[in-house]
């Protein structure tokens, strides 16, 4: 990855992680941690085994996935849920 910040074990696992999420375009991983989709791409072949690469391939290129803006419903305008700021700590609050 030329160019790229070195990323720490938790930004590596959490950009994995959105990767995974259908709902989080690659531009939301972009506007967080400044990784592009194809370095995106690159990182997850070399993180996971060549099965489950191929698996998460073929679900953002299918008609499930929501990875890119332009698949998205147009009302669709945000990159986090309505709730997010009622989240701290990855644990919903007591309300």
């Amino acid at each position: 990855m030329a160019d790229l910040q070195v990323l720490t074990e938790r930004e590596h696992d959490r950009i994995i992680e959105m990767a995974w999420e259908d709902r989080t375009p690659f531009e939301a991983i972009f506007f967080q941690f400044g990784y592009p989709e194809n370095e995106v791409i690159k990182l997850m072949r070399k993180s996971l085994k060549a099965s489950s690469f191929k698996l998460w391939r073929k679900r953002v290129n299918s008609g499930v996935s929501q990875k890119h803006l332009y698949k998205r419903n147009a009302d669709m305008t945000r990159f986090k849920c309505s709730r997010q700021s009622a989240i701290s700590g990855n644990k919903i609050s007591k309300r």
